[in-house]
């Protein structure tokens, strides 16, 4: 089942660039939600890892169109050669939710709890607002 995400980081005036992810199967919790979207986006990011420079790709104009709507023209490059632990990820965003560094919204209610039920449905649009603090140098 496809459901769009968007990713937002408050303050910021970019508009967002839905991504669609696949979820299967579907998760019931808002805790297996989390735990799934990690999994897909750390295997995407070891695959291009792996891939090297072999999986760079020349923009086309549509994809040039498309980065220059949302502010940011990338080529997807990864430029570090680690590959990233699933478990880690998976306990940092989830210890990341509870320390209230980002809110989930499904359509326009925030899911609060990570063990109550969703009830996600095809098309349904998730959307993951970073909370980003102002910091100083510390002393």
């Amino acid at each position: 089942m496809i459901v769009k995400i968007n990713v937002k980081t408050l303050g910021s005036r970019k508009k967002i660039a839905p991504v669609d992810f696949d979820y299967s199967p579907l998760p019931p919790t808002l805790r297996e939600l989390i735990t799934q979207t990690v999994q897909m986006c750390v295997r995407d990011y070891n695959k291009k890892v792996l891939a090297g420079q072999d999986g760079q790709k020349v923009l086309s104009q549509e994809d040039i169109r498309k980065f220059s709507e949302i502010g940011k023209i990338a080529f997807g490059i990864v430029y570090s050669d680690k590959i990233q632990d699933e478990n880690s990820a998976i306990l940092n965003a989830l210890q990341s939710f509870n320390d209230g560094l980002y809110r989930v919204f499904l359509d326009n209610s925030e899911l609060t709890k990570l063990d109550s039920e969703i009830n996600l449905k095809e098309g349904d649009s998730l959307t993951f607002i970073r909370l980003t603090m102002l910091t100083g140098r510390m002393w």
